[in-house]
């Protein structure tokens, strides 16, 4: 098991190294340090010495990629490429355009962020769960038929959709919960009430025709009907035998759910006025701030990488066959 997960941590520490390779191209290769300082600075008629200036402050003033008039190991190492790419590899972010730490503004948003990712991750999984094996308890009957019927009208319904009814019909009809906003621990519960809400329906649909999906196939499989030729009760066969061998797909759409959770938190995040990573993002979009933008992109896809490699170790946890390829 144990070269398993060596293996499975060197793919994913290549898998960043390319990831940052090509975020370094498409940020600094199609879109250069001069025109970054002239969109910061004001346009083209920004002098030149201005935005040498600006580049020397940041350290975009060296050769991007090789470095010519350096010697030795220096080719290399003393270049825009370097310099960046190997801070980000530290997870050293770096300062935005207003010299503010990017490790600071990351680590104060990404408590907002867990704070509502993860609550909608464990009710929405745990929901679509209990609601899928409900399904298919009570498979071919009507409770079935418009169940379907109910998940396939939440999974065809844009989450926009929810969110601004959520608003309308709990924080300005009842006005059970604020419309958006957020406050620090112990008052952050009543903000984040509705955005949690609200995601948990919007994953309803299409979580749950899924798990229902995986449950239906494995009740046609050979155990199922040993199990039920020993007298096992159907709700004993969906817990102890059907759920745990569906426990591989299971997580891999939760493998899937956390990260997006995570790193694509914006629309809600914006809606609802929680600062968190999400805004950050859209902060550094709005100001045109490439060093955050940067950052994030970097950011979200390591979230996405420790989560698929979290989510290679549970694979060799809930299935030992797993572990030998």
């Amino acid at each position: 098991m144990m070269t398993y997960l060596v293996r499975r941590t060197l793919y994913s520490i290549l898998v960043l190294a390319g990831i940052n390779l090509v975020t370094f191209f498409l940020f600094f290769s199609v879109n250069t340090p001069d025109d970054m300082a002239r969109l910061q600075l004001g346009g083209k008629r920004v002098a030149q010495e201005a935005v040498e200036r600006w580049k020397a402050e940041r350290g975009y003033d060296q050769p991007l990629y090789f470095n010519a008039q350096a010697a030795g190991v220096g080719k290399l190492t003393q270049t825009v490429f370097f310099e960046s790419s190997a801070k980000l590899l530290r997870l050293d972010f770096g300062k935005t355009n207003e010299n503010r730490n990017m490790g600071w503004e990351l680590g104060n948003r990404i408590g907002p962020t867990l704070a509502l990712a993860i609550p909608i991750l464990l009710i929405s999984v745990t929901l679509s769960i209990i609601l899928g094996l409900g399904l298919v308890f009570y498979r071919h009957t009507v409770l079935d038929t418009w169940g379907v019927v109910v998940l396939v009208g939440l999974m065809s319904t844009s989450s926009l959709f929810f969110i601004i009814m959520g608003q309308y019909l709990f924080a300005k009809l009842m006005v059970i919960t604020p419309v958006s906003g957020f406050s620090p621990p112990p008052g952050m519960f009543k903000f984040l009430l509705l955005p949690v809400l609200v995601s948990v329906i919007a994953h309803l649909g299409p979580d749950t025709r899924l798990y229902r999906t995986l449950f239906l196939e494995e009740l046609g499989k050979d155990y199922v009907r040993t199990a039920r030729a020993k007298g096992v009760s159907e709700w004993a066969v969906l817990g102890r035998h059907v759920l745990r061998n569906s426990l591989i797909p299971i997580i891999t759409s939760i493998g899937l759910l956390l990260p997006a959770l995570l790193a694509g938190s914006i629309l809600l995040e914006t809606f609802f006025g929680i600062p968190g990573l999400g805004t950050f993002a859209v902060d550094g979009i709005t100001s045109q701030d490439f060093s955050i933008v940067r950052a994030m992109v970097f950011f979200g896809s390591f979230l996405y990488v420790i989560t698929y490699l979290l989510t290679d170790f549970a694979y060799a946890w809930s299935d030992p066959r797993v572990r030998l390829k």
